[in-house]
């Protein structure tokens, strides 16, 4: 059912859309993704539990992610028309900023790896690809549980990082903390990471 996106380029892809900030029904391919950072979060469907509490997570946080140069693509295998009546009727989704993928064939997100076939809806995919089109990071869980927009804030300002400066980031990292000059110092680093920072930093 699932297998790993990271290090390929992002699936060739189009489908109808709702764009939540207009109100109007668009239509949104790969292309418009090239070129850029963007994140797509698969979620299993409209009118669920958690579903809701995870796009309007990510909508709190929408400036966010436009100042760091991201978009946002949400996508479940449901119609155009039910994102649009989803995010009328459902309160949390009040001011909603973001596009919603209808891939109501499944083939999109077939492609991503996340379908599950037996019920035609899409696992908890959330995918960063760089603006070369290549994933950096992906995550994939079951339904039940919600995943972190705070955390998926951290990753993408370490992965902008360590692309704008060859450097790498440790557990946990966020900026202002040290990172590990393997683009200059790999030899005398190898080994010897403990030198360079310790647990009490990383944990910090």
């Amino acid at each position: 059912m699932s297998s790993s996106m990271v290090q390929k380029l992002m699936p060739q892809f189009k489908m109808d859309a709702y764009d939540a900030k207009t109100g109007h029904y668009t239509t949104v391919s790969d292309k418009d993704y090239m070129g850029k950072w963007a994140v797509v979060c698969f979620y299993p469907a409209d009118f669920t539990f958690v579903c809701p509490t995870e796009i309007a997570a990510m909508n709190a946080h929408y400036d966010e992610f436009q100042e760091l140069g991201v978009e946002i693509l949400a996508v479940s295998t449901d119609t155009k028309f039910s994102h649009k009546r989803f995010v009328e009727t459902e309160p949390i989704l009040e001011g909603l900023k973001l596009t919603i993928g209808a891939d109501s064939t499944t083939e999109v997100s077939e492609k991503f790896g996340v379908l599950i076939e037996e019920e035609g809806m899409a696992l908890r995919g959330r995918f960063l690809f760089n603006p070369e089109g290549i994933c950096v990071a992906q995550e994939v869980q079951a339904p039940m549980v919600g995943r972190n927009v705070n955390e998926f804030l951290r990753q993408v300002r370490a992965w902008q990082h360590a692309t704008a400066t060859g450097e790498v980031c440790p557990a946990g990292w966020r900026p202002g903390k040290k990172t590990l000059p393997v683009n200059t110092d790999v030899e005398q680093m190898t080994g010897r990471v403990g030198d360079y920072i310790t647990i009490e930093e990383i944990l910090s």
